[in-house]
């Protein structure tokens, strides 16, 4: 699990044969995103997913190169805090995605959060990277802080600045490779920005990054193989304001329409 945040860093398509959900004019809260990457699991308990790249065109949403596998949280997914839903775990009210008994995301669970969610910056060991995102090299005094108590909790901080006091208990070095024999899971990753007021509890660090072993499921976050990270960190714009999409297949169909989605990948697990 992982955020570079904005207010650490301070930087912060479609075819004819689409179905029609895919080419009704966007509306609500998504209407100015113009890239998506969607993830989409078998069930809120599966720990692996498909994950699928997409443009809006003036005809609606082109997928981008192919669909890949996915690991995400060992324990599956749970509705998180996003763009949508904006709060995610209220009283159920008509028209809520939140359905009763829906998991809901909250720290240590071991769930990946589902729902819409901004793109923050990238990240990685080196100093820099071939992508169009803001991108912050980590450093070995680098956490990311999964403490709730914490004054920074959900926020990458460096402990050179902070103080070494104000990163204890943080189960999150952002150099793995130097805290955890060679880790590579941070060498290349971004930031997929849920629970960005830092509410306590509801779940903090999550990214997207590479995997340590093919299919290795995570701690909430979403892991992939090095070359579909590069090939997503080159493609992603901010200027175009991407979004990342997390839901199982029945809840995605479900909200396909009414949040202008695209077609779901297919699930090979």
């Amino acid at each position: 699990m992982l955020p570079l945040y904005r207010s650490v860093f301070a930087v912060v398509l479609a075819t004819s044969a689409l179905p029609a959900a895919a080419l009704t004019p966007a509306v609500g809260p998504l209407q100015d995103h113009h890239q998506m990457i969607v993830v989409v699991t078998d069930s809120w308990d599966a720990p692996h997913g498909r994950l699928q790249a997409y443009e809006r065109t003036p005809h609606g949403w082109a997928p981008q190169g192919s669909a890949f596998d996915v690991a995400v949280g060992r324990n599956g997914s749970a509705w998180g805090v996003g763009v949508v839903p904006a709060q995610g775990v209220g009283p159920h009210q008509p028209g809520d995605p939140v359905k009763p008994g829906d998991p809901v995301k909250k720290e240590g669970d071991g769930r990946s959060p589902a729902g819409v969610f901004t793109i923050g910056p990238a990240f990685g060991y080196a100093p820099t990277i071939t992508t169009a995102l803001p991108y912050q090299p980590m450093l070995a005094s680098s956490y990311c802080m999964d403490v709730p108590d914490s004054p920074y909790y959900n926020r990458i901080v460096d402990a050179e600045v902070v103080g070494s006091d104000a990163v204890e208990g943080s189960t999150e070095p952002m150099r793995l490779d130097l805290h955890n024999k060679g880790d590579v899971r941070y060498r290349e990753g971004f930031v997929i920005e849920h629970n960005p007021k830092g509410e306590a509890r509801r779940g903090s660090c999550i990214f997207a990054h590479l995997w340590r072993t093919p299919g290795e499921a995570t701690a909430g976050c979403t892991a992939m193989q090095p070359e579909h990270m590069q090939r997503l960190l080159a493609w992603l714009d901010p200027t175009r304001r991407p979004l990342f999409v997390l839901l199982p297949r029945v809840q995605y169909q479900q909200m396909q329409h009414d949040w202008n989605l695209p077609p779901a990948p297919e699930t090979t697990r």
